[in-house]
This record gives C-alpha cells, structure tokens and sequence, in this order.
C-alpha cells in the first residue's frame, strides 16, 4: 500500500541540480518563450538549465499557468 504523505517525485531545488550550470534546453526555450510572450516580457539569452527553470516558475505564476 502506497502512503499518500510520501512524495514519491520530489522536486529538486535548481541550485542543487549537476547540470544546473549547462546551457537551457530547447524544450525550456521554447516553453519560456511561449510564457513569456503570455506575460508580455522578454527572455534573457544564455540562461543556464537553473536559470531556466526558477523563471519558468516565476512565469508559470505570472499567467496562471502554475500548478
């Protein structure tokens, strides 16, 4: 039996991440564009993945989009 106060998919802090420093990923681009256009703001260029995912966040928050 599964216990429904474990999370079984925990989220990783960005800044714990090994990767967190290489180059956003071209789904990350393209998702950050479309939330940006939403909210009417401009993507900075060279975002690493952390970066990438903590203004994904802040996007998603923006227009409604988070969970």
């Amino acid at each position: 039996m599964t216990d429904p106060e474990v999370d079984r998919t925990p989220e990783k802090d960005p800044a714990d991440w090994t990767t967190g420093d290489e180059p956003m990923t071209g789904p990350q681009e393209s998702y950050l564009h479309t939330l940006a256009q939403e909210a009417g703001v401009e993507v900075p260029a060279d975002l690493t993945k952390a970066d990438a995912s903590r203004l994904i966040d802040d996007l998603q928050q923006r227009t409604g989009r988070g969970v």
